[in-house]
């Protein structure tokens, strides 16, 4: 036969599946059961006989009625459950359990652990007739797990003509979705051609959805775009029959990571969104589990995940697979699995999830769930209990169990850690590992010695492992979670570029508009001043921003670009969100944006605005102001009251509800907030590096209406080159250099040669630290050696206050150099093991001194009256700053550089600093404004004021505007050659300018109308 044919495909891929598949007969499917029945009695013959004669016995011992009644009585089950549930639970007949599959048991002690296991019936049959009503269509593969069909694939070979596109358009256009087959029996669907794989677990005709399932085009796990690398031998898609569908890998694909999406709704499994994990995820936890149970406990994992990647799923697979992880010996790796995270959402996938896999209650508990005790109880309940194998918890949850949990000697610990930041390196990081480990007492140190089990402590431990998931990892978190060698380099990689690639995320540099604010400030005082230079840029930077006019002119660009280029995407379902810089400018904002859309009577621009706390907005008691006050909504609720849409129900016309289209954000809703709505982003705040990354990334979620066209990104406050800059490191993969492990000592000896810590006083101190960690917190010992802490560090502050006397300078350096030692160990000693009883003790008390060292006064600066004379916002560009593959981006390992010791402020005069300012900040700004105040002259004219009164549309008042306009602003750029000459020869110059200032002149006018 012609290799060049479909059918070598099918024998290529056949061939491989065995022997672990059995290839059947197309005679032995039953098109009307939609099930292959004699493998299915071939299994439970072969498991289960016992069961089996009792269900014959049940039909008075006729084997072929019962044989009949069971395949119907199965067939009902799986409609009205699911075939997923009924393979991992079984189905009861008639008090008799018979099982549909068995899973490879957690352990393999038992010498006939894997014999059941051993008897599934894995099988599959080529050109499959499958249909009741068009018996001559056929599907090229069908995998099926016992009798039961879990799988289809439509096979393509390019040397035909055809290619994975064909077998997508076949799904769609030649697949009835209420075929038995498609509709209540299998799980997943395959195109597959010999170089890309896609998959879909629900057909719909023309509106299925297939997503890629490829290993990236360098491979798994590294990065790269979109696509397969080239084969060593074979087909670039060989991974999938060689490893996907490998015997073992596919059974535990059904056990551990299909699972039905949760929706809340009462709808049956079938119309329900069933999860098949994309290769990625699959390939990650195989991989990490893999190496836990080889390597055991100890060891720390970086896993560098695109944002849109799926992460929450990829963590609950992972936090199910580490709970009953077993290693090569039979032991169990980890006692409990510890998932950290701030997305309350994890907390009910992993419930519902680990349920599907369980069908057990209490194995995943999130700590801090109202009326189950206090924080401290439940962890203590939780890690000392047997039921619950996974903690869901926060960060800052962990210090309530300091003095709680016992009992823990020998356990071992797996700790997820959500979006992992330099953050764990801190002291809440060493407190949970003393929690989890019980040190500060000799389960750790042989030999007693408390300092030095603090010290050990800090760095790895080989009863604790973390596995850290992150898209946008820095420096300190590849350091700390990073796989050790030349280079700190993450475990798995899914990059930015594959993920864009192949569709999970959009490009959100892809459209790229740029403002920038000019103005002009007057110093009004009636005598000049000094101010620090520093302070007062950054101050009167901010008041010409947060001016009211500034305000308004920001308000007026975000509610009309919405308007015009937002409203309506994805049907009138598009949302946006402007990030501010402060609460404060939140606020303000906010006002003026209801105010203006009120002014304009628009009523398709619902605002929202989020902050935390209370404000007291220009330190005015009468002007205190929250988030659920302004909004009239809880905090809790926003998320949910922000993603209705009316166009989404069928209730709006009798029953209508609010409808948010824009939320004002400061410093929340800017990480974790997934909102696949979100098309457009209004910055006015400077965004760096990592914070760059994650607040764009909120537009990058994909939805069914939502293409690359509708993401915008409006910006007033950055240049779109630095944006790109800041996306750069993490469009790839990121490494970092290892740090030099002597960076150390060189702080240590600065810090001593100051001459100001005695040893002796260290040592007084270290021991009554340690001792009061050891004791109850309401204990009267433990409030009698906290006394303590202060006596022992009084000696050294009293040295440094009279060293702030003699030589201020001099002062400032130690207290530099000591902050700088307390930073670096604290995060040095959680990389690099420094078991060393001296650099503990100087942390401990250095951490403690810097508390108590008096400090200089650092007196705010009052510039007094200040005006803002020029004002104006302009757009400076439309770019696309998408980016380009260059792979590995290496980001500068920990120097040790310190700040150094704070240095007396540059002094400069306020008239002089202002003239700078205006400067660098009023570029193309004269003496006066020369569009506002041609603007301002023509509406002062008779008779466009009286065309303003007299029409009601904007074109119809221009007749009258817009050569007045033009006669005014010519009288003030005549002696302005560059711009006049422009003026006269660009039509779509003057059109546009022109328009723009009928626009404000009209508004402005009609308000005083009316």
């Amino acid at each position: 036969m012609s290799v060049h044919k479909e059918i070598a495909f099918e024998d290529a891929i056949g061939e491989a599946l065995e022997p672990g598949w059995v290839e059947k007969s197309r005679h032995d499917y039953n098109r009307e059961l939609a099930l292959d029945t004699s493998a299915l009695l071939a299994f439970i013959g072969a498991t289960q006989q016992d069961q089996w004669e009792k269900l014959i016995a049940f039909e008075g011992g006729d084997q072929d009625v019962t044989q009949v009644r069971f395949y119907r009585y199965l067939a009902k089950e799986i409609e009205t459950r699911g075939a997923l549930d009924v393979l991992r639970h079984g189905v009861r007949d008639r008090g008799v359990l018979i099982r549909l599959a068995y899973f490879r048991p957690a352990h393999t002690l038992a010498d006939d652990a894997l014999v059941q296991y051993d008897r599934n019936v894995l099988s599959y049959i080529r050109q499959l007739h499958y249909s009741t009503t068009t018996p001559k269509k056929s599907l090229d593969l069908v995998l099926f797990v016992n009798g039961i069909p879990v799988a289809t694939a439509e096979l393509k070979n390019p040397l035909t003509g055809q290619n994975v596109e064909h077998a997508k358009a076949q799904y769609r256009q030649d697949r009835d979705p209420k075929e038995l087959l498609f509709a209540k029996r299998t799980l997943v669907h395959f195109a597959v051609d010999p170089d890309l794989v896609f998959i879909t677990t629900r057909l719909a005709g023309e509106k299925t959805r297939f997503l890629p399932f490829n290993t990236g085009s360098n491979g798994p796990g590294v990065d790269g775009g979109a696509g397969n690398p080239e084969a060593k031998k074979g087909y670039r898609t060989s991974y999938l029959w060689e490893q996907v569908w490998q015997r073992d890998s596919w059974l535990d694909l059904i056990r551990r990571f299909l699972h039905v999406e949760n929706t809340g709704s009462r709808k049956s499994p079938h119309e329900l969104p069933m999860i098949f994990p994309r290769f990625h995820q699959w390939h990650a936890v195989r991989k990490l589990t893999e190496h836990a149970a080889k390597h055991g406990s100890g060891h720390n994992y970086l896993v560098q995940h695109s944002a849109g990647s799926g992460k929450s799923n990829t963590i609950a697979w992972l936090a199910h697979r580490l709970s009953n992880l077993h290693s090569e010996a039979n032991e169990p790796v980890f006692d409990k699995v510890i998932v950290i995270t701030d997305r309350s959402v994890l907390d009910r996938q992993l419930q519902d999830t680990i349920y599907q896999f369980e069908h057990r209650a209490g194995v995943v508990r999130k700590i801090g769930s109202k009326g189950e005790g206090s924080k401290s109880d439940q962890v203590s309940e939780a890690l000392s209990g047997e039921t619950t194998k996974i903690l869901i918890v926060t960060l800052q949850t962990f210090p309530f169990v300091l003095d709680k949990v016992s009992g823990l000697r020998g356990k071992k610990f797996a700790v997820i850690v959500d979006e992992a930041h330099s953050s764990q390196s801190g002291e809440s990081s060493a407190a949970l590992k003393k929690v989890l480990l019980r040190l500060g007492s000799d389960d750790v140190d042989e030999d007693g010695d408390l300092l030095t089990a603090s010290a050990l402590a800090r760095g790895r431990h080989e009863t604790l492992s973390y596995f850290a998931f992150t898209a946008t990892p820095k420096p300190k978190t590849l350091e700390l979670f990073g796989t050790p060698g030349d280079k700190r380099r993450p475990f798995h990689v899914y990059s930015m570029h594959q993920a864009i690639e192949e569709g999970f995320i959009l490009d959100v540099l892809r459209n790229y508009i740029t403002y920038k604010t000019y103005w002009r400030l007057a110093n009004a005082n009636p005598e000049d001043r000094e101010v620090d230079e520093r302070k007062a840029s950054a101050q009167l930077a901010r008041f010409a921003v947060l001016s009211p006019t500034s305000l308004e002119q920001r308000a007026e660009i975000i509610i009309e670009h919405f308007r015009e280029h937002v409203a309506n995407r994805l049907g009138g379902r598009a949302k946006a969100m402007v990030v501010t810089r402060s609460r404060e400018h939140a606020v303000k904002l906010y006002r003026k944006l209801m105010s203006y859309v009120n002014t304009m009577e628009y009523d398709n621009c619902g605002l929202l605005v989020a902050f935390s706390g209370e404000l007291l907005v220009d330190n005015n008691p009468d002007d205190k102001v929250t988030e659920p006050g302004i909004n009239k909504i809880s905090e809790a609720a926003l998320p949910e009251k922000f993603a209705y849409t009316r166009a989404d129900d069928p209730h709006a016309q009798t029953n209508p509800k609010p409808e948010y289209r824009i939320l004002v954000v400061a410093d929340k809703y800017q990480t974790g907030f997934d909102q696949p709505l979100l098309t457009t982003m209004y910055v006015d705040k400077k965004l760096h590096s990592v914070a760059a990354v994650q607040t764009l990334s909120r537009l990058n979620r994909t939805h069914p209406l939502k293409s690359q066209e509708d993401l915008l990104v409006l910006d007033l406050a950055n240049e779109a080159e630095d944006i790109q800059k800041a996306f750069k490191p993490f469009y790839d993969s990121t490494a970092t250099e290892s740090t030099d492990p002597n960076l150390l000592y060189r702080v240590q000896n600065e810090v001593m040669g100051f001459v100001l810590l005695v040893e002796s006083e260290m040592d007084s101190f270290a021991r009554a630290y340690l001792e009061a960690e050891r004791l109850s917190r309401t204990d009267a010992q433990w409030q009698r050696a906290h006394g303590e802490l202060y006596r022992f560090t009084d000696p050294a502050r009293d040295r440094f206050t009279q060293l702030m006397s003699d030589d201020p300078k001099r002062a400032e350096e130690f207290r530099a150099a000591l902050l700088d030692f307390v930073r670096k160990y604290g995060f040095l000693s959680q990389v690099i093991p420094y078991p060393e009883p001296e650099l503990e003790r100087l942390y401990l008390y250095g951490r403690h001194l810097l508390n108590r060292l008096p400090r200089r006064e650092d007196p705010g600066v009052d510039l007094g009256q200040v005006d803002l004379t020029h004002l104006r916002i302009a757009k400076t560009g439309e770019q696309d700053v998408s980016l380009v593959s260059e792979g590995e981006q290496v980001l500068p390992g920990f120097t040790g550089d310190g700040a150094g010791a704070r240095n007396d402020p540059e002094q400069i005069s306020l008239t002089e600093l202002i003239a700078g300012l205006n400067e660098k900040f009023g570029i193309n700004l004269g003496a006066d404004d020369l569009i506002g105040s041609s603007v301002r002259a023509a509406m002062e004219e008779p008779r466009v004021k009286a065309a303003a009164f007299a029409n009601n549309n904007e074109d119809d008042f221009g007749h009258a505007f817009d050569e007045v306009f033009e006669d005014k602003l010519i009288e003030k750029i005549e002696n302005n050659t560059k711009v006049l000459q422009r003026f006269s020869d660009d039509d779509v110059f003057k059109s546009e300018l022109t328009r723009i200032a009928r626009k404000h002149a009209f508004a402005a006018l009609r308000r005083d109308v009316a």
